[in-house]
């Protein structure tokens, strides 16, 4: 499902030194290298800034690697991307759902914007707010759930497609 061969990923932050500006290197992934079967669960743990928000953001395309090769079922994160995101879903660090909305409207955007029909989406959402266990909630917005709530919504949302892999940051 995804292969990784020495990944790197650097950022360049300016540093003050001896009176003037320089642009510092500062790696945030070198050279990874893993793998992971279809259905395996993996789990990728480290201290705050060792590189794990990173390997999931260039894994879901959203940034671009300095090096090294990743896979997602076969197809490269950095030359196919589009193929890429149809085939993950990623929840992130932050919630993104609108704390204005209901859970309801909220899934309801997310399958729109997926391109699922009115009526499927309407299927989707509902089939979705009762494996979350969020239908008694559903037309609450957003501002009345607690973080847990929230959370569940937000994994809800990122599983609207069906993605046969799905990031957990």
């Amino acid at each position: 499902a995804v292969d990784v061969v020495d990944l790197r990923k650097e950022f360049r932050r300016r540093d003050r030194t001896a009176g003037r500006f320089a642009r510092k290197r500062m790696p945030a992934l070198n050279d990874v290298t893993f793998r992971i079967e279809r259905g395996e669960c993996v789990g990728i743990v480290g201290p705050n800034g060792s590189g794990k928000s990173t390997l999931v953001n260039l894994l879901s395309t959203l940034l671009i690697n300095d090096g090294g090769e990743a896979r997602i079922f076969g197809h490269d994160v950095a030359r196919e991307p589009q193929v890429v995101r149809q085939l993950i879903g990623l929840t992130g660090q932050f919630a993104s759902v609108d704390d204005k909305l209901s859970a309801t409207e909220n899934l309801m955007i997310f399958s729109r914007l997926l391109g699922l029909s009115r009526a499927d989406a309407k299927r989707r959402t509902h089939d979705l707010l009762e494996e979350f266990h969020l239908t008694e909630a559903a037309s609450r917005p957003l501002a009345k759930f607690s973080g847990g709530m929230r959370r569940r919504l937000d994994l809800a949302a990122s599983l609207i497609a069906q993605p046969p892999l799905i990031f957990l940051d």
